[in-house]
């Protein structure tokens, strides 16, 4: 039988045991507060979101031991994707940097554009679609090499890059001319109105670097896209059919997102009107536990897929994510800051001095779309006038008392054990005193 020592010994493990997991569970907890609290955006256009070098240290390593082939085995465009927004996300913190101090986002800005303008960039789409390899493809190419033009000086930049943009901004532009309807197609008898919209912001985008040409072929753009609208919602349909432009499918979040993010360059003064009825429909507090998106407009339920996710309550993550960047290019800084701060909450990131990753970095391409998020800023509008705003920091309220009761609740046993030596003490006239350890021997 174990002596008297060893009994001893077994209590103080127990008892340094359970103070430890008390401490871990408090600490937990406190993080919790400081991630729903901290400032997690950039505070203004010109403002740098804190994490963000960090984080694209973490993608550049991730993309270097095949994070990007990994992302095509699981999304239609994860390579591209995941390289696009590794370096639209350079392209924005060079913008905040002076013109001198740009040389590392121009080469990684650069190294990204370079895998997406090849085969294994352009492998999922169609060299024969108008304009080749599809909307999708050509916009974002286009607007990821505007992007690169933009960090270097008007008289400074590369020839050979500004031919390319030209040449590309000339063709999509042919396209549109040339199209019965607003929505070219991405892939052969597929279009989505969310990949004509980048394609068309690069369009602005090329009039704002280059001698302007695509005035017109914008305004019949945005007349077509005003009589396509989804009859339901308002807003630009996800889906529509490739012939016509008519809606198939009803405005969702997953692609709305983006529309909102890239509309503002576009034509503020619509995308004004169309982020707002997005907020309304969409903008959702799950439980009453913080800001969230709906991916189908409230009163409607519809089917997960590859682009949404998992639907939990009807709340895609991926499009919650996206919209924060489109607050934050429409000036609503409170829902920005809220999706953000919620983000930084439930998303599990891991800091080091040298990375940051959420989930574990598990998923890279999500660690990409965050990043591009908190950077996000108009390239070719100015900044617009923030909208009325349509959260509090209040919020936080609800998840800040969750966060409170679990970092206590480990130490409530002790402290009622306490108060209740104390009382019977004082039932019975005495001090309480700690109970002696037994002596070994």
């Amino acid at each position: 039988m174990p002596g008297p020592r060893s009994a001893v010994r077994a209590r103080q493990v127990l008892r340094w045991s359970r103070r430890l997991t008390a401490a871990a569970v408090s600490l937990c907890a406190l993080v919790g507060v400081v991630r729903l609290t901290a400032p997690a955006t950039a505070s203004g256009p010109d403002g740098e979101p804190p994490g963000v070098h960090r984080q694209l240290a973490f993608l550049r390593a991730a993309l270097d031991d095949g994070a990007a082939d990994a992302a095509q085995r699981q999304f239609p465009e994860g390579y591209f994707f995941l390289h696009a927004l590794y370096g639209l996300t350079w392209v924005e913190l060079g913008m905040r940097e002076p013109a001198g101090e740009r040389a590392e986002a121009l080469r990684e800005a650069r190294w990204a554009l370079e895998r997406l303008d090849s085969p294994s960039g352009r492998a999922p789409f169609s060299a024969d679609l108008v304009p080749s390899y599809g909307v999708f493809y050509r916009g974002w190419s286009n607007w990821l090499r505007g992007g690169v033009l933009s960090l270097q000086p008007a008289a400074q930049r590369d020839p050979a890059e500004l031919r390319r943009f030209a040449g590309d901004s000339a063709a999509l532009g042919a396209a549109f001319d040339a199209s019965k309807t607003p929505y070219l197609a991405a892939y052969p008898g597929q279009a989505w109105p969310v990949d004509s919209t980048v394609a068309m912001a690069s369009l602005r985008l090329h009039d704002k670097l280059l001698p302007p040409r695509f005035a017109g072929t914008a305004d019949r753009w945005l007349r077509g896209v005003r009589d396509r609208l989804d009859p339901r919602t308002g807003l630009l349909p996800h889906r529509v059919d490739p012939d016509s432009g008519a809606p198939a499918e009803v405005a969702r979040a997953t692609s709305q997102s983006m529309i909102n993010r890239f509309l503002v360059d576009i034509d503020p003064a619509f995308a004004r009107e169309q982020y707002l009825g997005f907020r309304d429909r969409y903008l959702t507090s799950p439980l009453g536990l913080g800001p969230a998106v709906r991916e189908y407009p409230d009163g409607m339920d519809g089917p997960a897929d590859v682009d949404s996710g998992p639907l939990p309550l009807g709340v895609s993550l991926s499009a919650s994510v996206v919209t924060a960047g489109a607050a934050q290019v429409h000036g609503d800084s409170a829902l920005a800051e809220g999706l953000t701060n919620h983000g930084e909450l439930l998303g599990v990131p891991v800091d080091t001095p040298w990375t940051k990753r959420y989930a574990f970095g598990l998923l890279p391409i999500g660690d990409a779309f965050v990043a591009w998020s908190k950077t996000a800023r108009p390239w070719v509008a100015d900044p617009p006038a923030p909208p009325p705003a349509s959260i509090s920091w209040w919020w936080r309220l609800p998840l800040l008392s969750v966060l409170v009761v679990l970092g206590a609740a480990p130490w409530l046993p002790n402290l009622v054990r306490r108060y209740r030596v104390r009382r019977a003490a004082e039932a019975c006239g005495r001090k309480p005193v700690q109970a002696a350890e037994p002596k070994a021997g």
